[in-house]
């Protein structure tokens, strides 16, 4: 495999005018930007829609298409939107951050507008509703929509239960919402196959992301309950976590539901299959979320209120990717690796994560130090979940300061990096060079981090719902030719 370099940046974090990057105008700035810096991957976060807490990896659907990424202006130049009906109105409070309560309401009423000057006897359009493949997507929406977007287990009691007759009467008695729904869709992945085009035409990949669980409130265990451990009554018996550990003495308890995997067994895993090549129909890279999981997942009784008393239960292990072993997939191995994660890895042979923030800490056999890799995995300098590099330097106390700086250096001098020290953001740029400089065949480095930004601009901090979580954005400011510069000297020089 050729050494290359990428960026990650999501979507919802480009500059725009209307509240959140979309897929217009900026998104193929972007990828103007990208060539420039000689960057040779896009990596975006889950492109689902959000629900509670905004978080793409809490969604309504694990296929669907996050409607506020459609532009404004697309739809303009479509004739379905005039200008007065989108830049009168307010999307945002702060440039640099996304506010996902103003765009519920604002957002999808401007939608709206659009949706009532399309051409619905269109033979596309028509084609695309008669497939059928966001319907169950379109179905649940219409039902939130009936219930003021509340959780499916608060519906009135004849909704909460899917059935085929409930499913007709909702698309007939209420067909404009619904379709409004569909179109939705439709009208993202028009944009979506566009901005990948026009990124494959200038040798960019983009990698997606996986989450490995559904939310509850999610269209899925509403209609396939089967998939899930569930009580009668389709409440959750097991909900998913992370067991306490030096960072978090409860744990993590992400409360999603746990999948039955006997049943999926049994079925070949047919939902799985189908997610993974919806995803690679969007894709060209998928990175799987905490693939640890699909070994051992830790399963914590519904009832309690932390993760501190869960177990560890069998995944599907290699059963699941056996005929997968020629995709592209990247498996985010991150968290607690025991023997039996480390031979689903070898098993197959996806290339694994490796994080320098977490590799100055003394221990010379960590696997996150450059010294420890094998060629077959992704360098980060952090990911959408860790501090920004620069301020997780800041925050370090002079003891652990000495010894992570001690670290860095001796890595440094293994990889001819010369080290700079006069300041924390050159100490951080270093760390940047050194992951350029790793023997890892692929490098990406967050947009934070190529910035050199601060604390505030962290995109999610785990376990935590807050409007800080999944709001950053940058501005066209950030996107420099010199930044592009330093990026495309760091390509050449190493080699990417």
């Amino acid at each position: 495999m050729n050494r290359n370099a990428g960026v990650l940046l999501h979507i919802t974090s480009l500059p725009s005018r209307y509240g959140i990057g979309t897929l217009g105008e900026e998104a193929f700035l972007f990828v103007d930007w990208m060539v420039k810096a000689n960057l040779k991957i896009w990596q975006v976060l889950p492109l689902v829609p959000t629900n509670y807490g905004d978080s793409p990896y809490q969604s309504v659907s694990s296929t669907a298409l996050n409607y506020y990424m459609i532009d404004f202006d697309i739809l303009h130049k479509k004739g379905l939107l005039k200008k007065k009906e989108y830049e009168s109105r307010c999307f945002y409070h702060l440039e640099q951050r996304v506010d996902y309560s103003i765009l519920f309401s604002e957002k999808i009423a401007v939608l709206k507008v659009a949706f009532r000057k399309v051409n619905r006897h269109d033979a596309d359009f028509l084609n695309f509703v008669q497939k059928g493949e966001y319907k169950d997507f379109a179905v649940f929406m219409t039902l939130k929509a009936m219930h003021q977007y509340q959780s499916w287990n608060l519906w009135n009691k004849e909704y909460q239960q899917y059935s085929l007759e409930l499913e007709e009467k909702i698309i007939k008695n209420y067909n404009d919402e619904y379709l409004f729904w569909v179109w939705t869709q439709y009208e993202f992945l028009q944009e979506w196959t566009e901005l990948h085009a026009y990124a494959k035409q200038n040798g960019i990949e983009i990698m997606g992301d996986m989450p490995l669980y559904v939310a509850y409130d999610s269209v899925e265990v509403w209609k396939h309950p089967e998939l899930f451990v569930l009580t009668e009554d389709h409440k959750p018996k097991f909900v998913a976590g992370c067991p306490p550990d030096i960072f978090t003495a409860d744990g993590q308890l992400w409360g999603n539901p746990i999948y039955d995997w006997a049943y999926m067994k049994k079925e070949n895993y047919v939902w799985w299959n189908d997610r993974i090549k919806s995803a690679f129909d969007l894709y060209d890279i998928l990175r799987i979320d905490h693939f640890r999981g699909f070994d051992k997942y830790y399963s914590i009784p519904a009832e309690h209120d932390t993760a501190r008393y869960g177990t560890w239960e069998d995944g599907p292990k290699i059963d699941l990717f056996k005929d997968k072993l020629d995709l592209k997939i990247v498996a985010e191995d991150l968290g607690l690796i025991d023997d039996g994660v480390k031979l689903l890895m070898q098993q197959t042979n996806y290339p694994g994560m490796k994080v320098l923030e977490f590799a100055f800490d003394g221990n010379t056999n960590n696997d996150h130090k450059p010294s420890n890799y094998i060629e077959n995995c992704v360098v980060y300098t952090g990911t959408h979940d860790n501090m920004p590099i620069y301020q997780y330097i800041l925050d370090l106390d002079p003891y652990n300061l000495e010894v992570f700086l001690n670290d860095l250096k001796k890595e440094c001098m293994y990889l001819g990096v010369p080290v700079k020290d006069y300041s924390y953001e050159d100490i951080a740029l270093t760390i940047v060079e050194l992951a350029f400089a790793s023997k890892a065949n692929t490098c990406i480095i967050p947009m934070q981090d190529l910035l050199c930004q601060d604390g505030t601009s962290r995109m999610n901090l785990p376990s935590t719902v807050s409007t800080k979580n999944w709001s950053y954005r940058v501005t066209k400011a950030h996107l420099s030719d010199k930044l592009a510069s330093m990026v495309k000297d760091f390509v050449k020089r190493y080699h990417r």
